[in-house]
């Protein structure tokens, strides 16, 4: 017997809509899509000890391309990712600051914060 899976309509109120509503996007201000969650003030982490290697250096760099001018990321890799700086470096000279918050031996925190004007 074949069964359909099908998702659930839920219907939102029209003040939820509007508390929900995109907003201006930018280092002092939440993420501006759709989904509904509201971004604290600290930069986000992006733990890659879990993105497969194949895919995560590009996993980085889509992530760093998303962040707006002023605002930063935290990284934590597995290793030291000097590979991974020297390609940032070459795609976007200067764009970035980085600096190391953790050092090993489990894992490696960077912070990246992207330059205010470009």
């Amino acid at each position: 017997m074949e069964t359909n899976a099908f998702l659930p309509i839920t219907l939102v109120s029209k003040a939820a809509e509007a508390a929900a509503a995109p907003v201006p996007a930018g280092p002092d201000a939440a993420h501006a899509c759709e989904c509904g969650v509201v971004a604290d003030q600290a930069h986000p982490e992006l733990d890659v000890r879990v993105v497969p290697h194949a895919i995560r250096h590009a996993t980085v760099f889509g992530a760093l391309d998303s962040i707006d001018p002023g605002a930063g990321l935290v990284l934590i890799a597995p290793h030291d990712p000097l590979p991974l700086l020297a390609q940032i470096e070459e795609r976007a000279p200067g764009r970035f600051a980085v600096s190391y918050l953790d050092r090993g031996p489990e894992s490696w925190r960077l912070r990246f914060l992207r330059a205010a004007a470009e």
